[in-house]
């Protein structure tokens, strides 16, 4: 029992350590991010123009993926906010 006591504070410890790790990685990315944000941004852009004139059909596929991605998102928030309605209706009855 005391060998489980001592590893679980251990793994506590060590959960500590790597959130503090990432939580410092995570802040560096956003203040490049941040720092950076036009040039990103022009960087997609040209990759974006770029990919156009080279290949246009990849293009029509990415946007093609996208659009189905978001359908499929709106699809589920809507059946999330119908769920939580009838939640309110059902709990408001009783």
């Amino acid at each position: 029992m005391e060998e489980l006591i001592q590893e679980n504070i251990l793994l506590r410890i060590e959960n500590e350590k790597l959130k503090k790790q990432l939580e410092s990685y995570n802040n560096s990315r956003k203040t490049y991010y941040e720092k950076n944000k036009e040039v990103v941004n022009q960087k997609a852009k040209n990759r974006m123009k770029k990919l156009s004139e080279e290949d246009p059909e990849k293009l029509q596929k990415i946007n093609h993926d996208y659009y189905l991605r978001r359908k499929e998102r709106i699809a589920k928030e809507k059946i999330e906010k119908e769920i939580i309605k009838k939640d309110i209706f059902n709990k408001d009855k009783s």
